[in-house]
């Protein structure tokens, strides 16, 4: 479908042209998502902040994603896995993945805070959507900022996971719905590296030079 995450978030920028000079802020998911985010920042003039929500895997399936939280401990949940794995697991799991949420955020932005949603436009982009869990968590943490509207922007969802989206937020910008989902999100790119946290550095720091100047 697209050459590489920067095809994709050029090509997600120019659904989103209708939010320039509307005070609005792109949040990326940490990794990939910020270098597609990257792009719909530039596009719009729009500030990039992330928003880090961690996967919490299934115990003996760690690629299975069981559940999501944030840095601030907004959690998303299958509930149906959770209840066989138990109460206690799960707190264990979800104060681990909280612990290396904030140390990804003091990593990639230093002594920066978190830019607000508060009455603003938020617009979270990522690289594509599997199951959903890790960006509901997203859509927990923004909420309770208070924005004026959340605009949810990816490549590639499935079609059940994206009608689950447009439930909860304002607006659902997607490139390619999937009836019949790949399995991977990766499996929709030519190339789809892995982003390594220095990139994701480089990436906050030159769009704030850029803002900046």
């Amino acid at each position: 479908m697209w050459e590489d995450r920067i095809e994709a978030g050029q090509k997600l920028a120019k659904k989103l042209t209708r939010y320039r000079g509307k005070h609005a802020i792109v949040y990326g998911l940490p990794r990939g998502g910020v270098v597609v985010a990257a792009e719909v920042a530039r596009v719009l003039y729009a500030p990039l902040d992330v928003i880090i929500a961690r996967k919490i895997g299934h115990p003996f399936s760690p690629e299975y994603a069981v559940a999501a939280v944030t840095e601030t401990g907004e959690l998303a949940k299958n509930e149906g896995e959770i209840l066989e794995l138990g109460k206690n697991w799960l707190e264990g799991a979800v104060a681990k993945e909280m612990a290396e949420a904030k140390r990804r955020r003091e990593l990639y932005t230093g002594q920066r805070k978190h830019i607000s949603a508060k009455n603003r436009t938020a617009i979270v982009v990522d690289d594509g959507i599997a199951t959903g869990l890790t960006l509901e968590a997203a859509i927990r943490q923004l909420k309770k900022e208070h924005p004026a509207k959340i605009v949810i922007a990816v490549s590639v969802t499935p079609d059940d996971v994206a009608a689950e989206i447009e439930a909860e937020v304002d607006e659902l910008v997607c490139l390619h719905r999937e009836r019949s989902f790949f399995g991977a999100v990766g499996s929709y790119y030519q190339r789809f590296e892995q982003t390594e946290d220095q990139d994701v550095i480089d990436i906050l720091e030159e769009l704030r030079e850029t803002e900046e100047a």
